[in-house]
């Protein structure tokens, strides 16, 4: 095998760290989270975290970055894929659920970010914008769609894109805390009534 160059090492530290930023994080929250133990479940000294980040909020809002990135990719796939929208709204739901469901350590982290951002005046600055950016990503998507159905969607696409967020993140605390009493199809019925409300055909 060859050696790693200096730029791969770096980053392949970064990425250990933001991956067991996640986890501590989850385990502890966000406020009570360590760089210490974050530094030694990576494998690292905690000179290793300072070398990559500025701060302990900057290390987490690293670990928001990548996931919000794994779900644009997902989303804009989907609704690129051309089949039936009201298919594409029942599979982003199904989408977004296996994706929480799949990972308990991350959505009980998402979570925590919420509540970090209550306190912390700072980090709700960066935390807002990366959830605009992301909204404003999805909004741009959802237009695309709607152009290619040739449909004039009833609401500002960025309502729309606002509502998908707010069903999503309120069936995520839903299934967070009472588990058995959230359907697994229900986020997809969801977002289905909501495309039928665009005007939508089936």
């Amino acid at each position: 095998m060859s050696r790693l160059t200096r730029k791969e090492r770096q980053a392949d530290t970064r990425r250990r760290l933001v991956h067991a930023a996640a986890q501590v994080g989850a385990r502890r929250g966000i406020a009570r989270a360590s760089l210490e133990e974050v530094a030694e479940t990576a494998g690292y000294t905690k000179g290793a975290v300072y070398a990559n980040f500025a701060s302990k909020e900057e290390l987490f809002l690293a670990v928001l970055d990548e996931r919000f990135g794994e779900r644009l990719e997902q989303i804009e796939r989907r609704l690129a894929s051309g089949d039936d929208p009201h298919a594409q709204a029942r599979q982003l739901g199904a989408d977004f659920t296996q994706y929480f469901e799949g990972d308990r350590e991350w959505a009980r982290l998402f979570f925590e970010f919420a509540v970090h951002a209550a306190r912390d005046e700072a980090f709700r600055a960066q935390l807002t914008a990366r959830y605009r950016a992301l909204r404003e990503r999805i909004a741009a998507a959802l237009q695309r769609r709607m152009d290619e159905l040739g449909i004039e969607p009833p609401q500002p696409v960025a309502d729309l894109a606002l509502m998908t967020f707010a069903m999503a993140n309120g069936v995520a605390l839903e299934a967070m805390l009472e588990p058995e009493e959230v359907p697994a199809d229900l986020l997809g019925r969801m977002f289905e009534l909501l495309t039928a409300g665009t005007g939508v055909p089936r």
